[in-house]
């Protein structure tokens, strides 16, 4: 009787420690601009069973998704890999990058606008004075005060600016792929080393910082050794400003930058590439629109943009002062040159 007792113990105190050591590991998964919150996995459950599980909550099919994060050992963690492998702390976010099945008949078609871009504006069409707005300026300067930069490469002196957005700029994000390195915009390496060459080069990307290091990992951006990325900046860096007629829009004020590192760049040697043109709204002179990299699988082997806009930035490098220049015709300025 006392065996039993005992051994009613044991094996309650066993299934206690067992279920113990399969607790849920909670996980958050941003995909399509919304987070999924994941609490009903354990350390013992494995990658596979999280694309399924996440497969419940997208639709998107385990073999089409591509996890973001999830390494064992600096390579991407297989299918059969445990969570607790990983080494993920609690409510951990990652990023998936996956189509539905029932989306990709949509995918295959012609490029859907994009949101951002049917709201986007031509700033020379908005005949709206805030570069020069006193509350604008003082927010501008409680960035440079309170941002924190953590710089990646030391700025060159002599050097110019390059200011890079990332999302439909050097990644487009929504299309299906295995691989970021598929959603890559062609020509994108290349056109770093040829910058890097007169240009200290930025990343601001109006997203997470997380996010940000991600995709300049998975695009190997940040790893590359013909060029080095000076900083990147996020969300926190921009600013909202008030227009008469779209109200508050979030922007990104090239001053933030000028403002930390004077000595090196002002309106005189920055250009900023941007899919969104209102982005550029607090300096409308130093940005240029390039256009939105979209559906990579259909437009990789047909987009230039990259290695256009590389003849482009060697073009006006040769210049002292960028203020005389009108980045909405920087086609037309680089066929003239070529054309002399």
């Amino acid at each position: 009787m006392y065996m039993v007792f005992f051994l009613g113990i044991f094996f309650r105190r066993k299934t206690a420690l067992s279920y113990v050591s399969k607790m849920a590991l909670p996980i958050i998964v941003k995909w399509g601009g919304q987070e999924y919150s994941v609490t009903t996995l354990s350390e013992d459950d494995t990658v596979l069973d999280l694309k399924q599980f996440l497969k419940t909550l997208t639709g998107v099919l385990p073999e089409r998704q591509k996890l973001l994060g999830l390494k064992v050992k600096g390579k991407p963690a297989e299918n059969d890999v445990k969570l607790g492998a990983l080494k993920l702390k609690p409510n951990t976010k990652i990023m998936m990058m996956g189509t539905r099945e029932e989306s990709l008949e949509d995918v295959l078609g012609p490029p859907p606008d994009n949101d951002d871009v049917v709201n986007d504006f031509d700033i020379e069409d908005e005949v709206v004075e805030v570069e020069n707005r006193e509350e604008n300026l003082l927010k501008i300067s409680r960035r440079v005060k309170e941002y924190k930069v953590e710089i990646l490469n030391p700025p060159r002196e002599g050097k110019k600016l390059l200011v890079l957005d990332v999302d439909y700029t050097l990644f487009d994000h929504r299309s299906c792929a295995e691989t970021g390195v598929e959603l890559m915009r062609p020509y994108l390496h290349e056109f770093l080393t040829s910058a890097y060459e007169d240009y200290d080069i930025v990343i601001w990307s109006a997203t997470n910082m997380k996010w940000i290091e991600a995709k300049m990992k998975e695009l190997g951006v940040s790893t590359n050794a013909n060029y080095k990325i000076t900083f990147m900046l996020d969300s926190a860096a921009m600013i909202t400003v008030h227009t008469p007629r779209r109200g508050l829009i979030d922007v990104k004020p090239l001053g933030v930058i000028w403002g930390k590192f004077s000595e090196f760049y002002s309106k005189k040697n920055t250009i900023m590439f941007d899919d969104i043109g209102r982005n550029f709204l607090m300096n409308p002179q130093n940005g240029l629109k390039i256009r939105p990299f979209m559906k990579a699988h259909l437009n990789r082997d047909k987009d230039k943009e990259l290695l256009k806009l590389t003849q482009y930035l060697k073009e006006i490098a040769k210049l002292d002062d960028f203020l005389d220049l009108n980045h909405k015709y920087w086609e037309r300025y680089l066929s003239k040159k070529q054309g002399q």
